[in-house]
């Protein structure tokens, strides 16, 4: 007898998120989660902005919402701008109690895998866990078939001895001494009192200065006034930017196992937020009603491919933003970009650009070197440099 009708090996987000959505729509599916951490979600932030979602997915996800605000801002050394479209963000202590109290026996918590098949998992304990499919979450697949750039990032939420007077999201503020690419740093009010303040890079390599990085932020609380009390969290993150890729060939790495989230290319290819794809494959999937493996494998694939089909022009503007001109001149692409209409703003977030945006963004003087920016345009095998 089968273990359960569904095994997701990995707790993370989009596993942890289409495992609600089951809990929510398929309440008789026996469902099992696998996580090798002590907690489901790690120790994460996960933000959307309210376009990224219909109101019917924005329902289901209210749960989680830790903080939520009317608009954010952007800093730019040439502009500073407030933008009006609602953003949120969930986090992973609530993230964890709540699938824990949904799911009840259905998690499996410091749980090693070492072997993971369309229809079944091997525990590091030997034992193997049989399902009607298996579906592997636990994020980004290292892939010769994808050529990546790298957004990398330290957060640290802390407490501060004063109110820091901050009402709204800074979501990008590039201002900041230029470093290892393009350098911005993020900034979410969470309280009065408690900001989480990450320093952000789109850089070329994936090496991370910890220290470097705490330095920045402490830094910059300085340099905006705030006196920090105390360290409340620190969380590190690399996310992947893709550039170019043979997606067919990723998929086939992937020997028939179901995926999700980052292992299935379901990202924002800019900007590398993973939430809304998480939430739109879970809504697809409830929709097909299909639980078998061979089903589930067809159906990620076939959304997978058709999300990357759709967003070559998002890949286009990363090779635009890692390749042409010098890396400490990258601001100048983002700033650019965000003199631009909200609406406009909105949709690209939401990676739903109409024919008319994409030529929006790249039409009159671009700024970097016009013979730099055509390399980039054309450089759509990157993935294949090295074969």
């Amino acid at each position: 007898m089968a273990d359960a009708d569904l095994i997701l090996v990995g707790g993370g987000l989009a596993n942890g998120l289409l495992a609600l959505r089951l809990r929510q729509a398929r309440p008789d599916l026996r469902l099992l989660v696998i996580e090798q951490g002590e907690t489901l979600g790690g120790n994460h932030t996960w933000s959307f902005h309210e376009h990224d979602l219909t109101p019917a997915q924005r329902t289901w996800l209210e749960p989680l919402v830790g903080n939520r605000w009317p608009g954010y801002e952007v800093i730019f050394p040439d502009i500073q701008r407030r933008l009006g479209s609602g953003y949120a963000s969930i986090f992973s202590h609530r993230f964890h109690q709540l699938l824990m109290s949904e799911l009840a026996d259905g998690v499996s918590l410091n749980a090693t895998v070492t072997q993971v098949e369309p229809r079944q998992v091997r525990l590091a304990c030997g034992k193997v866990l049989r399902a009607g499919a298996v579906i592997d979450g636990r994020g980004v697949r290292r892939s010769g078939q994808l050529a990546l750039g790298f957004q990398k990032f330290l957060g640290q939420e802390l407490r501060l001895h004063q109110p820091h007077g901050l009402l709204e999201p800074i979501i990008m503020d590039a201002s900041v001494a230029q470093q290892d690419g393009y350098r911005f740093v993020y900034v979410l009010p969470l309280s009065a009192d408690t900001l989480l303040i990450e320093d952000t890079y789109y850089a070329d390599g994936d090496a991370v200065s910890l220290g470097a990085l705490r330095d920045n932020i402490a830094r910059y609380a300085s340099e905006r006034g705030w006196v920090i009390a105390e360290l409340l969290r620190e969380e590190q993150g690399v996310l992947p930017i893709v550039l170019s890729g043979d997606l067919p060939a990723f998929w086939d790495e992937a020997r028939g196992v179901p995926q999700t989230g980052l292992s299935a290319a379901l990202f924002h290819p800019t900007t590398g937020y993973s939430l809304p794809d998480a939430v739109r494959l879970a809504d697809h999937l409830v929709a097909l009603n299909r639980w078998d493996a061979d089903s589930l494998f067809a159906a990620i694939r076939g959304y997978s491919m058709q999300q990357w089909r759709q967003r070559g022009f998002f890949r286009l503007l990363n090779r635009m933003l890692f390749m042409a001109g010098p890396a400490d001149r990258r601001w100048a692409v983002m700033q650019r970009f965000y003199r631009l209409r909200e609406p406009l703003i909105q949709r690209f977030y939401a990676a739903n650009l109409t024919t008319w945006d994409r030529l929006r963004i790249v039409s009159g003087k671009p700024p970097v070197p016009v013979g730099e920016a055509l390399r980039a345009l054309a450089a759509g095998n990157l993935h294949h440099k090295d074969k």
